[in-house]
């Protein structure tokens, strides 16, 4: 057999490199309950320190106030703000007439922005406004907007609403907050 050398070439062959794969995750750890029966009696073993005290020895009262001192406002509370014609109802009822009460004023209120009307632009903004524990309206936010010069009209009338009775909670004033929508409609 006579082999020519020059007919024959090196090959190369690509080298596949297989990656073991990754580890099955460690066996997830289950907590056993264990029932035990209501009648079955289970000891407890505390220990309490004698302390000797004395006329002079003095006590930290601890006061247990649960109250938030801060200013965050609630969304319900015991009794909402109320409009002045709202304030000797209570319950659901004021809150219906305050809500109802502040329809009326944003209505009568409004002034269609002259330039947005000419160009046909109506929609509803959401305002966002909080009723301190003061009863002023406060922190007057646009959440959804349609054009800013509505956003800016919608914004004005629910910052010139009248002082509200402030909301109460377990006998405190505190701050509400509340989201309304105000209507823009070209008729």
């Amino acid at each position: 057999i006579n082999f020519n050398a020059d007919l024959l070439e090196d090959e190369e062959i690509p080298v596949n490199v297989v990656t073991p794969p990754p580890p099955p995750p460690p066996p997830q750890q289950t907590t056993v309950i264990e029932i035990i029966d209501d009648d079955e009696e289970i000891e407890i073993e505390l220990e309490i320190e004698d302390i000797e005290l004395d006329e002079d020895t003095e006590i930290e009262i601890i006061d247990d106030d649960d109250d938030v001192d801060d200013d965050t406002p609630f969304m319900i509370v015991e009794n909402m703000p109320a409009l002045a014609h709202c304030k000797s109802m209570r319950g659901d009822e004021r809150h219906q007439c305050t809500q109802m009460e502040i329809i009326k004023y944003v209505s009568k209120n409004t002034k269609y922005p002259s330039i947005a009307k000419e160009s046909g632009i109506q929609g509803t903004v959401f305002v966002y406004f909080v009723v301190g524990k003061d009863g002023y309206v406060k922190d007057v936010k646009i959440l959804r907007e349609v054009d800013p010069r509505l956003d800016k009209e919608a914004k004005r009338v629910v910052e010139t609403l009248p002082r509200f009775d402030p909301g109460q909670q377990r006998g405190k004033s505190v701050s509400v907050q509340y989201t309304i929508p105000v209507k823009f409609i070209i008729r």
